[in-house]
């Protein structure tokens, strides 16, 4: 793991933007790391644009604020737009490739362009695309282990949808899958 990670994540309201941010965090702490979380909402909440950046460190961290990013998970067009030209040089992004056409992204950049909504219509539900996607991000960066984060389910999930734990583990691990027989 390294020691130092930052990640904007990017998409609009309802793709589960926040709630992956929120698992990543949850699961840094789990892991004993230092962790900030840092939410920003466009002005609609359901199909605005919503984005959050998560830093996560070894050692406490000074301000939550990040201009270049190290990583991205874009989950949509407006986000690859926004996002794409601020990352860092040597970064990696994560980017949807099932709303977001290959031409748009910068080859200079290491990318896992992932069929994140194809794979979660195979998984069996289509709100999985966010797990698929951060799953990705986990095994392009090697930041967290993948088990760490899916056990951090059982502190992000509320009770009433725990009958949803397993599916939403599938899908980090599909994504984790993907992403590392790409490397």
């Amino acid at each position: 793991m390294p020691e130092y990670q930052d990640v904007v994540i990017a998409g609009f309201g309802g793709q589960g933007v926040m709630l992956i941010g929120n698992l990543l965090a949850q699961a840094g702490m789990e892991q004993g790391l230092h962790v900030t979380f840092l939410p920003v909402y466009g002005a609609e909440m359901r199909g605005g644009t919503a984005n959050c950046t998560v830093v996560l460190d070894v050692l406490p961290i000074g301000s939550p604020l990040v201009r270049e990013p190290l990583s991205s998970i874009v989950l949509n067009e407006p986000s690859l737009t926004k996002f794409q030209p601020r990352l860092r040089k040597g970064g990696v992004q994560i980017v949807n490739a099932s709303l977001i056409a290959q031409d748009l992204v910068e080859t200079s950049i290491r990318t896992v362009y992932i069929p994140a909504n194809d794979m979660a219509h195979k998984i069996g539900n289509a709100k999985l695309v966010n797990m698929v996607a951060l799953g990705a991000w986990l095994g392009a960066t090697g930041t967290l282990p993948l088990q760490a984060v899916q056990d951090a389910l059982h502190s992000v999930v509320s009770s009433h949808y725990a009958k949803l734990i397993p599916v939403n583990a599938a899908a980090l691990a599909a994504g984790y899958d993907f992403a590392i027989t790409r490397e």
